[in-house]
């Protein structure tokens, strides 16, 4: 292959560095990611969940800057509860309990495997863009090759950026708050795991279905 095209993975990512608990863009923009708890809304009275609607619709209404709402399924990882049941087998001197305890373990791969169990994650992305930043719409060429690296030292970048995206930040984590919703955002190692699952989704079990918000006009 000529070495004009070739090209690494990295010069395809948006990423550019992911430190301090923020990810950076190669445009100068950057995001926190906020991993926030799940309510069954179902198993919710009616007035409880009409409760939980309206302070849904005020989060939203409070909104001044867009969010991204993410939703990650992924199959439930069951071998350390298998593990954990072949151990307690091992461990049983009664062979009744011993069977009942194969039987169950049984029951629950078979279970796992017939369903297709999934655990859902919940994450909301918070973002601080190229505009904030101080890059005028001016400056943008649709014809020109993607940057590489920011037009900013990170040090700038983060400082301009900790500052819109913190007070989001805590604005959510108290509206989720009211909803009954537990929110924190995502530190550096778990970003990076993050992503990493998010790009090398042939290697897992994960699919993602993003949801863009808008902020209020």
């Amino acid at each position: 292959m000529p070495d004009n095209i070739k090209a690494s993975t990295q010069e395809h990512l948006d990423i550019y560095a992911i430190k301090d608990h923020l990810v950076f863009l190669k445009d100068g923009s950057a995001a926190l990611v906020l991993k926030t708890t799940a309510i069954n809304f179902n198993l919710l009275s009616e007035e409880e969940q009409d409760a939980t609607i309206y302070a849904y619709a005020g989060l939203l209404n409070s909104l001044s800057f867009p969010i991204q709402i993410l939703v990650r399924s992924q199959r439930k990882n069951i071998s350390d509860y298998l593990g954990l049941i072949d151990t307690r087998i091992q461990s049983v001197s009664s062979q009744k309990i011993k069977e009942q305890l194969l039987a169950y373990r049984q029951f629950v791969k078979s279970l796992v495997k017939e369903n297709r169990v999934l655990e859902k994650k919940f994450y909301v992305i918070i973002p601080f863009s190229e505009i904030e930043l101080g890059l005028s719409k001016s400056s943008f060429n649709p014809f020109a090759k993607a940057p590489q690296k920011p037009p900013f030292d990170l040090v700038y970048i983060e400082e301009k950026a900790s500052t819109v995206l913190y007070p989001r930040r805590d604005h959510l984590i108290r509206q989720f708050a009211r909803i009954g919703l537990k929110a924190s955002q995502l530190t550096t190692s778990e970003l990076v795991t993050f992503f990493y699952t998010i790009y090398n989704q042939s290697s897992t079990t994960i699919s993602s279905i993003p949801t863009n918000i808008p902020a209020n006009s």
